[in-house]
């Protein structure tokens, strides 16, 4: 069995109120169900010592992410609006940093880097350089959603060298596809991402 550690960081990866919320504009089912076990895994974290870390999407209010502008989604987490909130039963760490992608029009799908919809050229948050400060080599991704940001954020991770893990029992799936979901936790799973098993005891 795992257990978190200083050299570890649970990502908490876009627990917001436009996929967390049943009034959200993109709704996760499954989302109210995998709450209090990301809360767990909050908690677990900080007892031990961990990092961690939450992000957010953080969208203009224009740009070509979304359906309206040109992308395939509608109007999600638009940059200080309620939609763009961590969602209210979501427990917060103290002084935990918040990663927020996509604030100048961006897809934001992972917490480690950005992408142009249009040129495709990427560019990092400040995720990994704040793990890199923090000396941390492990991460645990938890979050929404499976086949979006969670896989995103967990390939990235170990394609800069992090040992990774994903919290296969605080993930859900958007399934547009129905399937979607397992496979992204396949796609996870054999780029070398591992489930991360809670102790027992």
């Amino acid at each position: 069995m795992q257990r978190y550690d200083e050299r570890t960081a649970l990502v908490v990866v876009d627990v917001q109120n436009d996929f967390a919320d049943p009034a959200g504009s993109l709704f996760v089912a499954g989302a109210a169900a995998i709450l209090p076990r990301v809360n767990a895994a909050i908690r677990d974290a900080r007892d031990a010592g961990a990092t961690v870390v939450y992000t957010q999407d953080w969208h203009p209010e224009v740009t070509p992410h979304f359906a309206k502008d040109g992308g395939i989604w509608p109007v999600h987490c638009v940059a200080e609006t309620w939609g763009a909130a961590l969602h209210a039963s979501l427990e917060i760490a103290p002084s935990a940093p918040t990663i927020r992608k996509g604030s100048n029009g961006e897809d934001g799908y992972s917490g480690f880097t950005m992408r142009d919809p249009l040129t495709g050229a990427t560019q990092p948050t400040g995720l990994d350089a704040l793990l890199r400060d923090r000396g941390v080599s492990r991460v645990v991704v938890c979050g929404l959603a499976t086949d979006y940001c969670v896989n995103a954020t967990a390939l990235d991770a170990i394609a800069l060298g992090y040992e990774t893990y994903f919290r296969d029992d605080g993930v859900a799936a958007v399934d547009l596809q129905p399937g979607d979901g397992a496979r992204a936790t396949e796609a996870m799973i054999g780029a070398g991402c591992h489930p991360w098993q809670v102790p027992t005891a």
